[in-house]
């Protein structure tokens, strides 16, 4: 089941968020040990549904599974475009095609905003499945940011693609 994720599912969230930290942290702009001490209410205003934001969840046997945030732009002339944040699924759900329904789900919604013209994401270079996956569902490569994350002295290309709706 995909459904957009409330403040009720903080503790939920806020541990598959922090597992994904730790399990691919050349994968976020964020850090483990930054989010680890973020309090319940923080992550509240986080997941908190807004007008052109939500965070989906995706869970298994009642258990979240996989996340992903779809975050519009809010200037003038940018407001077209909204970006997918924060997309992870835990090692042991992998495979079983919930990137996919999270993507799919997140398109839909994304649809049904008023304006809203095509999705961006980011992509580690080397992240192979991810990228195929990304690929396989309509988006495309535009650019690459070299040096996008920086982890200790090692750095990391990041690959921007599109999705037009």
């Amino acid at each position: 089941m995909i459904r957009v994720l409330n403040t009720q599912d903080v503790e939920a969230y806020q541990k598959i968020r922090l597992e994904a930290l730790r399990a691919n942290p050349e994968a976020f702009g964020s850090t483990y040990e930054r989010e680890k001490g973020f309090t319940l209410e923080e992550v509240c205003q986080r997941i908190a549904p807004q007008p052109g934001k939500f965070t989906l969840g995706a869970f298994v046997e009642e258990r979240l599974a996989g996340i992903a945030a779809f975050v519009r732009e809010d200037g003038p002339k940018t407001m077209h475009k909204g970006n997918v944040y924060g997309m992870y699924v835990s090692t042991e759900n992998r495979g079983l095609g919930i990137g996919r329904k999270l993507l799919e789900e997140l398109i839909k919604k994304a649809q049904q905003l008023d304006g809203v013209e095509q999705i961006t994401l980011a992509v580690v270079q080397g992240n192979e499945k991810a990228k195929a996956l990304y690929a396989n569902m309509g988006f495309t490569v535009f650019g690459i940011e070299k040096n996008a994350l920086k982890i200790k002295e090692i750095y990391y290309d990041e690959e921007w693609m599109v999705y037009f709706l």
